[in-house]
């Protein structure tokens, strides 16, 4: 069986030593770093190329979020999953913008964060009920800051690339897509890619918790 491999990067070496042991004692990820900072996380994902990285958010010097968006001008070809302990709309928002692949909580259990992992490996949408909760909550307050998530008009949107949103809102991979519409792979991604254009967003993700808040009901319950 090939293996995921793994980048961790948290500055708490317990925490992170225990993360190793974890993913290691796995029979499908093989942790390939570690870094104990965000520059030193940056450079190890440069140099190691892992499929995967998990990112605490809260660190002396580079905040995760710093290292999120150097590693999206850097443009490598790796899943970046934030695992912290902060519930800050904000930064959340914030991550998801700069193409976090999956937003988990610290408190999450061992076995779902492997399964959070490998879901995520697949193509599928990761985020945590209690975090879905936060941007529902955000949506409905109507309060709104630059990092909000825009609220698109769904009424332009073709049959399949409507097909294409409710999928991904239900944490569906690309090649679950197009098994459930009979189509190929390529063909949903073009759809994901007109769908982040036309809603001026920047990641599956921002689908599905745009999904999730439920936008697309309220949007017709205006009209």
């Amino acid at each position: 069986m090939d293996c995921t491999t793994l980048l961790l990067i948290d500055d708490h070496p317990l925490f992170r030593k225990g993360l190793a042991q974890l993913f290691d004692a796995s029979d499908d990820f093989e942790v390939v770093g570690q870094a104990a900072s965000g520059r030193e996380g940056i450079n190890l994902a440069v140099s190691l190329a892992p499929q995967q990285v998990l990112l605490d958010l809260h660190m002396p010097g580079l905040s995760g979020l710093q290292v999120l968006d150097e590693l999206r001008q850097l443009r490598l070809d790796c899943q970046v999953v934030v695992l912290t302990a902060s519930m800050d709309r904000a930064e959340l928002l914030t991550a998801l913008r700069l193409g976090a692949s999956g937003y988990v909580l610290k408190e999450t259990e061992p076995d779902a964060l492997l399964s959070y992992m490998r879901n995520c490996h697949k193509g599928a949408i990761v985020l945590d009920s209690t975090l879905v909760a936060l941007l529902a909550d955000q949506a409905e307050s109507g309060s709104r800051t630059t990092h909000d998530l825009d609220l698109p008009d769904t009424g332009n949107l073709t049959e399949r690339e409507g097909q294409t949103l409710a999928l991904i809102g239900a944490g569906m991979s690309n090649k679950q897509i197009g098994r459930e519409l009979g189509i190929s792979d390529g063909t949903v991604k073009i759809y994901v890619r007109n769908l982040l254009q036309k809603f001026s967003l920047h990641s599956r993700l921002e689908l599905a918790a745009w999904v999730h808040n439920g936008a697309s009901t309220r949007h017709e319950e205006r009209h």
